[in-house]
């Protein structure tokens, strides 16, 4: 079997899209499925690009055992919604001209990562003169979570974007998504029901655990033993509206054991750093994403995880930081609505995270209150029970793979005949 993942984002890229895209492509290699990679330089969330690689050059490389082409790319070091349409332009134009280049590989299915949807008018057409196959993996809903955080009308342009994206998912083999709640929306926007296909973020539950040691990770950052922290790891982005944490950091300005701790990078993350400046904020920390090897360190250090969305983004975004947080068995508060994929986790997981509203500062800080009372360290057993049970990435790939290869007869004579998984309502 021969695949290829075709995506923005991708390894050495250490969090988000390109790290469970680099992940995959390393596990389906181990299975012996010969892989390629088309994709950008590594540039997420710091919005640059640093040497080797290239924005301006087409190159060709082999990582853990899969060949990777990277294509030219715009990059804006401050993306603005104009600059953010030019970079994904930017890289559907560039990878279309290197499919050009692949007419021969004969792949038995293009595995089509969204973002960026820009990319789909191009993988479609290569799979039609090839007979390819085309399946759309959807991390996020690029165009609802656009026309959820107001970035775009709800006119006449709105109704014709969500026409045009209908058409073409429509025309997938197969649409996988990260959620439940998100092959529920694929459904709605045409999709019939037996080419969707459960595909949740994973963890490493064996590598991630609460039993990591995280003194000398503490010490190494300068965090005192009598601190309790509060965390934040991951992108500082719009669609975050991590405001809400520096609306808590003042609150808490005049207690010296709560420490805000920073992780991460992002287009937004100057702008808070300047913020807490200005606001004289002492009890807030930032420092740059952490190696891999280090996190499973800084997520059981942690005392209260934090993962924030503004309104309008909970469902047409899941945030992928959550599996690696329960997986640690952290104590953790999610900022969602009740009705979407996490607060419905949240009702049928009870104790497994704190939920509460989008960019509501009182309830956020209520909540915060809350949960620095609980003991020091003491790890979230509902949640990392619910990692063992839902988020493991061996058997998850392993499922994946097998439901796909049944949705497009390619299923070996000796594999089982198993039926996939039906697809179950969580609500």
């Amino acid at each position: 079997m021969k695949i290829l993942i075709y995506s923005l984002n991708h390894k050495p890229e250490k969090t988000g899209i390109g790290k469970y895209n680099g992940e995959l492509a390393e596990n389906l290699v181990k299975k012996g499925i010969e892989t390629e990679v088309l994709c950008a330089p590594p540039y997420y969330p710091e919005w640059t690009v640093s040497s080797p690689y290239s924005t301006k050059r087409y190159t060709t490389e082999l990582l853990d055992g899969a060949k990777v082409y990277r294509c030219p790319v715009y990059v804006p070091k401050q993306p603005s919604t104009i600059k953010r349409l030019l970079h994904l332009g930017s890289f559907a134009f560039c990878s279309a001209l290197k499919l050009l280049t692949l007419f021969k590989k004969k792949y038995d299915f293009i595995f089509l990562v969204q973002p960026t949807f820009f990319c789909a008018p191009f993988a479609l057409l290569f799979c039609k003169l090839t007979g390819t196959k085309l399946v759309m993996h959807i991390q996020d809903y690029e165009l609802d979570a656009m026309l959820g955080l107001g970035m775009a009308g709800d006119g006449t342009l709105a109704k014709l974007l969500r026409k045009v994206e209908s058409w073409f998912l429509k025309r997938m083999d197969v649409v996988s998504s990260i959620s439940f709640s998100m092959l529920e929306r694929a459904k709605q926007k045409g999709v019939p029901e037996d080419r969707l296909v459960f595909f949740p973020n994973w963890s490493d539950i064996n590598f991630v655990s609460p039993q990591t040691p995280s003194q000398e990770f503490r010490e190494r950052i300068g965090i005192e033993p009598s601190e309790k922290i509060v965390l934040y790891a991951g992108n500082m982005g719009k669609k975050q509206g991590l405001e809400i944490i520096l609306d808590a950091a003042k609150e808490f300005s005049d207690d010296e054991k709560v420490r805000f701790l920073l992780v991460g990078a992002g287009a937004q993350a100057q702008e808070l750093k300047e913020t807490t400046k200005q606001l004289g904020l002492t009890n807030v920390s930032y420092l740059p994403l952490q190696a891999w090897e280090d996190v499973p360190a800084m997520l059981a250090m942690a005392d209260v995880h934090l993962v924030i969305q503004k309104k309008g983004a909970a469902d047409a975004v899941l945030p992928s930081k959550l599996t690696n947080i329960l997986a640690a068995g952290g104590n953790s508060i999610v900022t969602a609505e009740a009705g979407t994929e996490l607060g419905i986790i949240h009702e049928k997981n009870p104790g497994i995270y704190t939920l509460v509203e989008p960019e509501n500062p009182e309830a956020f800080i209520l909540a915060l209150r809350e949960n620095l009372e609980l003991v020091s360290n003491a790890h979230n057993e509902v949640a990392r029970t619910y990692a063992e049970n839902n988020l493991d990435k061996h058997a998850i790939i392993e499922s994946f793979i097998f439901d796909v290869k049944y949705k497009l007869d390619l299923l070996d004579d000796d594999e089982s005949g198993l039926n996939t998984r039906k697809l179950e309502s969580l609500i």
